[in-house]
């Protein structure tokens, strides 16, 4: 499976397993939107290939973008090429909010 639904990333939160969540929108679109998915951290999708050997691969891995389009499927695919289980949120942040799980305010 190359993706995971709102409803399922929810329910592994709630359920405290293991998993790394990644936000890579673009930084103007995460800026724009002023929230986050909280565990989050956001990685610079343009500048992938520093950050792509430090995602841990000994958990479920899931990436999320505005829509669930391009940028994290690429990513997720890239990294599950490499060994990781990695994921897509599929819809992205917008499918997460629509579904009314809760976001935070960005930090930085």
């Amino acid at each position: 499976m190359s993706h995971i639904t709102p409803a399922e990333l929810a329910l592994w939160q709630r359920g405290g397993l293991a998993h790394t969540l990644i936000d890579v929108r673009r930084l103007a679109a995460r800026q724009a939107d002023g929230t986050e998915i909280a565990g989050g951290r956001w990685q610079d999708p343009a500048l992938w290939l520093n950050w792509k050997d430090a995602v841990p691969n000994d958990a479920l891995v899931v990436l999320y973008c505005a829509h669930g389009h391009e940028l994290s499927q690429g990513l997720a695919a890239a990294l599950r090429a490499m060994g990781v289980d990695a994921r897509y949120l599929a819809g992205g942040i917008a499918a997460w909010k629509a579904a009314g799980a809760a976001v935070v305010a960005l930090s930085s």
